[in-house]
């Protein structure tokens, strides 16, 4: 199911170091979209113990995944990605379904999802 969401290598690097820092070692990331942002969607991303019943499982460089139902369709395609900058680093996804987004980069809408669009 690696075609729903890719994580590089520098993400998956990243993401590991946190867990361990968190003592998340066993869990899931839980990657997802919900509503809200000035596009209207914001991407989320945490950690769980145990997956939802509607969850699709995948793993990834290790790394066990979960996306929920709503978000399968939303997500698929993207590819997550840790940059390091002169200003320090920090996660970009790139959607291919994202239609529009805003300066953040972390709030997109899709042609069939607009979300729910709050003030920046």
């Amino acid at each position: 199911m690696s075609d729903l969401v890719t994580i590089t290598e520098a993400a998956a690097f990243q993401i590991k170091d946190m867990m361990k820092e968190n003592g998340e070692e066993q869990a899931y990331l839980r990657v997802g979209v919900k509503g809200g942002g000035c596009s209207g969607l914001s991407y989320g991303m945490g950690f769980e113990q145990e997956p939802g019943e509607d969850d699709t499982q995948f793993e990834l460089h290790g790394i066990k995944v979960v996306v929920d139902k709503e978000s399968t369709a939303i997500l698929k395609g993207t590819i997550i990605d840790f940059k390091e900058s002169m200003m320090g680093g920090g996660f970009t996804i790139d959607n291919p379904n994202a239609i529009a987004s805003c300066g953040c980069g972390s709030s997109f809408r899709t042609a069939t999802n607009t979300g729910t669009p709050e003030e920046c």
